[in-house]
Order: structure tokens, then C-alpha cells, then sequence
């Protein structure tokens, strides 16, 4: 027997109530619509069957087969981007199909192998879904137009023929979900002579028990990916006007984490200059996203600046903005600058460690006075910015050494919050890990449904020196090289991770600089620096701040070094 979740309770999901209720092959887990008072939904309690506002509910995970009537394009999308298990997303007109296969059982599957159902195969040639049903030998009964267009086959192609004609690289899902009589979800393959590259969901015809055939949809790849395109597109486009993420996408329980969580909700709650401190790679920039989405400002600009990743020169006019003809190659009529750009709203300023004295003395005034001034620009131009800053490095110790300014210290340690590294919160690696496989899933488009406890611990044994940064690379890596049936992430997936901290680039040095005739001193110098950053990177796995670190730089430095010597390539 299915479980079936219907949702939209209008007539098209009460007629389907109705015919469900008739079938023993199928039984209704719940049913859904954002209107309680909906035909479909007195319908349903009627019977006793449990009701919900939301297709996210308790029984989403224990439906076999979801069944979207609303009549809603956004939200079949969203079904079909989000669900997280196998269940089979069909169409409300398709659905009535297999519904009435079971309500006339053997009748109506008959007359489907014999003639063709006028009404059905008007719905069925009208979908814009590619769909596909055989019986159950496997041999072609029906296509509509939507999957000759997709596949390149036509009827006398594919009816009354097995089920892998029309397959040119994979295995026949058909024939897979008649021996199982399990629906699959998902699978990418090859179809018809243009060797369309398809992602298949079928799941099985049972009536009375008996399993009479199965039914497939067929997504274009190809339109998949420009929709997913456009969609991120859309996404960075949001992304730089915007936060997003709040503090429900803070996972933590420990004592020092439930600390600053609770620290940063109050400060979201007040303009106060908030200092975010922590190694690189805990959640820093996560925590101002939050604290900006909990604000009165939530609903104005966020804008972020890595205060280490712009050039001197260009960093304290993209912060103050320039006036016209302030130096040369200024933008005529000048630019604003990003203290503008967030006036009323939010400036996270990351690495703030690595601000020169110039910039921190510019910086120092606007926290006292409010406003900013140009470069080149001779008038106060007042502004009401929230400062959220970040470092991962020792301020106390810079200020001793002089690199960093005491009264900017003093302004922007109102309210420090620190954020504990990963080895300290080892007790959160399931609860972080399954966020994080969830995220993963999203950006990668997989299916991976948890982690298992042996992996876990291969995970609690290490120290993370990159913190949740690094773990989350980790996950990912392991979520692309694994097969596409595998459903949970073991032990064997995550690589060895040895050791509790990275070995220093300048004590394993592995290469040694080489004399060759006509290269000059500047030109040898400069390939040795490029392996030494090269070596550095890999080592801390991309992490620019361990890097800088070990080789003793700041990180503008080896931002700088990088650049220079395409380092970064």
C-alpha cells in the first residue's frame, strides 16, 4: 500500500480525496492547504485523517507518493526542489490518472492496453511533464507529447516496446521499479538518439495489491540547470543587499556557544558596536548575518568588506567613498562609498585586525562622530551605520606592538562577543554535521539523508585547526566522490585526517630553490616565494589567515604575494 500526501484541497485535491478513499492500494497520510475551511479539508477530517497548513510537516517523510493538486507552479517547485526523501512528486492531473487506474482495478487497466481513454489522454498530452507508463511486462503503453520533445522517440517508437528502447546510457528505471515495486527518485541518464541527459522519477502501479505497471516523469536536465542559474543569478544578486542567515543557522549547545548566541541577541537589540572574535573559520561572519536579521535595521542594507582582501590603496575609498577628480582615475562625479551604501542599515567589517593606521584613524571618527568624509571631499556627510566587526587575531597583542590603534580597541570592544573554535565543540559534531549535509545538499542538488555514528567519531578525533570552515569542506568532498545510491555518509568517505594541528610550511620545506642560466636574482626569488605560498595554502587547505600566520606575514601581505606571483592559480 502507498501513503499518499495530497496537497490543495480544492476541488481537484477533494476529487482526489474522494477516489483515494475508495482504493485499498492507496492510503492518505494527510492533507494540506493553507485554507482550514477548504472543501477538501472538512472532507479529510471527516474521515479522521490528520490535516496540515504546510506540506512541511510531521508525515512528509512518510509519504511514498506526494500529490500536488494546489494548482500552484511555486509550489510544485518547491516540493520538487525540497523534499528530502524518496518520495514520488506527481502532478494533481497525473495523480487523478493513477488514482482512477486503481478505483477501476483491472477494468480500467484493461481498456488502457486496448484503447486509449479519450479523457485520459487529453490530460496526460496537455502536461508539460514528460511522462512515461508501461505495463507490467515492461513494454510501452502510453508517452505524451512533452516526452517525444525531450526524448526524440515517438509513439510507434516506444508503445507495445521494452521499456529500454528509449534509454541510451543508464539502467531502465521502469524495469528496476517493477522488480522492487519501489518508486526511484532522481536518477540521471542518457535518453533517444539526442542522448538527452534526463533526471527520472518512476514509481510502481499497484491495484489490489498487484503490481500492473509504472509511471515515469522526466525532467529536462538542460532546463534544471538554467533555472538553477538563473536562481543563483537571483541569489547573489540578493545576497549583496542583504543577510541571509539568522540564528536559527547557528548550531550550538555548549556552554560558550549558548554564551554568545545570547550575547549576540542582545546586542542585535541596540546600535552598539559589536566586536566578533574568534579563529578563522568558526562563524564570525554567520554571527553578523544574524545579528543584522534580528535588528531594527533587518529591512535596510547589509554590506560586507574583507578588510584584508582590498589593496591598501583602493580600501579607504571604497569605505569613505571619493569625490570628482579626487585622484587620478576617480569615476567622474565621484562614488559613494560602503558607509553610505549601508547608511541605515549594516557594515560588517571582517579582519578589522588588518586595517592600517591611516584607515583606523578615518574609522575611529566615524564611530565617534557619526560621519564620514570623502577622500578628496571637504563637507561631513553624517550617516547612521551599525558597525559589526570581526578578527581572528590577538588585538590586545597588536595594540602592544603598535599595529593597532588603543582608543579604536576601546570603540569597538563595546560588546565582544567570542566565538569558540571546533575542538571545543566536538560535542556538536552530529548536530553541526547534519546542518551542514543539509546545506550541502541544497548547493549540490544531492539526496544524502545523515551521517552515520562511526564517521562521527573518525570527525571527533581530529582538532580541526580550520574549525567548521574546514569540516564543512570535509562533508563536501566526501558528498561528491560518494556513488549516487549511497544515502549516508560512513566512516570510508571522510579522508584521513591526521594530526591536531598543521605542520609549519617553513619546517617541511619539500622543495629547494634551483640556479638556471639566465634568470635574474628578482625572477628565482620570485618563483621560490610562489612555492612557499603554494605549499603554505595546501597545508592549511586553502586557509589564507593559518597561512599568513605560519609564514610569519600579515594577511594583506599574502593577498598582496599572491597576486604578485599567481600564487593563487
Amino acid at each position: 500500500m502507498q501513503n499518499v500526501m495530497i496537497v490543495g484541497a480544492g476541488q481537484g485535491g477533494t476529487t482526489l480525496l474522494n477516489i483515494l478513499l475508495e482504493s485499498d492500494a492507496f492510503s492518505v497520510l494527510c492533507m494540506v492547504d493553507i485554507n482550514r475551511e477548504a472543501p477538501g479539508m472538512q472532507l479529510a477530517r471527516g474521515f479522521h485523517i490528520p490535516t496540515a497548513l504546510s506540506w512541511k510537516n510531521e508525515y512528509t517523510n512518510q509519504a511514498d507518493i506526494i500529490i500536488d493538486t494546489s494548482g500552484n507552479e511555486s509550489v510544485f517547485q518547491e516540493i520538487r526542489r525540497e523534499k528530502g526523501h524518496e518520495a514520488l512528486l506527481i502532478p494533481g492531473s497525473v495523480a487523478q490518472i493513477i488514482a482512477k487506474l486503481s478505483k477501476e482495478k483491472q477494468q480500467l487497466i484493461h481498456k488502457l492496453k486496448t484503447e486509449s481513454n479519450t479523457m485520459l489522454e487529453a490530460i496526460i498530452q496537455s502536461s508539460d511533464e514528460a511522462i512515461s507508463v508501461v505495463d507490467e511486462q515492461g513494454r510501452g503503453l502510453l508517452i505524451n507529447p512533452a516526452y517525444t520533445r525531450i526524448t526524440g522517440l515517438t509513439k510507434e517508437q516506444v508503445i507495445g516496446k521494452p521499456a529500454t528502447t528509449d534509454i541510451y546510457e543508464g539502467d531502465s528505471m521502469h524495469m528496476q521499479v517493477l522488480e522492487t515495486r519501489k518508486p526511484v527518485r532522481g536518477v540521471n541518464m542518457c535518453v533517444g538518439p539526442r542522448r538527452k541527459e534526463v533526471i527520472v522519477n518512476v514509481a510502481p502501479i499497484i491495484v489490489d495489491g498487484e503490481l500492473k505497471g509504472s509511471v515515469g516523469v522526466i525532467h529536462d536536465v538542460s532546463e534544471i540547470q538554467k533555472l538553477t542559474t538563473e536562481l543563483k543569478h537571483a541569489q547573489r544578486l540578493i545576497r549583496t543587499l542583504q543577510a541571509k542567515y539568522s540564528f536559527e543557522d547557528i548550531i550550538g549547545q555548549s556552554d560558550d556557544m549558548v554564551l554568545a548566541i545570547e550575547q549576540a541577541k542582545l546586542s542585535a537589540k541596540t546600535p552598539a558596536t559589536v566586536l566578533l572574535r574568534g579563529e578563522s573559520g568558526t562563524g564570525k561572519e554567520l554571527f553578523a548575518h544574524a545579528i543584522h536579521n534580528e535588528s531594527d535595521r533587518k529591512f535596510n542594507k547589509f554590506i560586507r568588506v574583507n578588510c584584508a582582501a582590498v589593496s591598501e590603496s583602493l580600501l579607504e575609498s571604497e569605505l569613505f567613498g571619493y569625490e570628482d577628480g579626487a585622484f587620478t582615475g576617480a569615476k567622474r562625479g565621484g562614488k559613494i562609498g560602503f558607509f553610505e551604501e549601508a547608511n541605515h542599515g549594516s557594515l560588517f567589517l571582517d579582519e578589522i585586525g588588518e586595517l592600517t593606521p591611516k584607515i583606523q584613524a578615518k574609522l575611529l571618527r566615524v564611530l565617534q562622530e557619526r560621519e564620514i568624509m570623502r577622500v578628496g571631499g571637504t563637507k561631513p556627510i553624517p550617516i547612521n551605520v551599525r558597525v559589526i566587526a570581526a578578527t581572528n587575531i590577538d588585538l590586545e597583542q597588536s595594540i602592544k606592538n603598535g599595529s593597532f590603534r588603543e582608543d579604536l580597541y576601546f570603540r569597538l570592544n563595546r560588546m565582544p562577543i567570542f566565538i569558540a573554535p571546533l575542538r571545543k565543540r566536538k560535542g556538536e559534531m552530529k548536530e553541526l554535521a547534519e546542518h551542514l549535509i543539509h546545506k550541502i545538499n541544497q548547493e549540490y542538488g544531492r539526496g544524502i539523508e545523515g551521517i552515520s555514528e562511526d564517521a562521527i567519531e573518525k570527525l571527533r578525533q581530529y582538532d580541526w585547526p580550520g574549525n567548521v570552515r574546514e569540516l564543512e569542506n570535509i562533508l563536501g568532498r566526501a558528498i561528491i566522490l560518494m556513488k549516487l545510491n549511497e544515502q549516508v555518509i560512513k566512516a570510508k568517505h571522510i579522508p584521513n585526517l591526521v594530526g591536531t594541528s598543521a605542520e609549519h610550511p617553513k619546517e617541511s620545506a619539500l622543495f629547494t630553490p634551483s640556479f638556471k642560466s639566465g634568470d635574474s636574482l628578482n625572477e628565482m626569488v620570485g618563483a621560490y616565494e610562489a612555492k612557499v605560498i603554494q605549499q603554505a595554502l595546501q597545508t592549511f587547505k586553502g586557509n589564507k589567515t593559518l597561512a599568513a600566520k605560519s609564514l610569519g606575514i600579515s594577511v594583506r601581505s599574502l593577498y598582496y604575494k599572491m597576486e604578485k606571483t599567481n600564487s593563487c592559480k
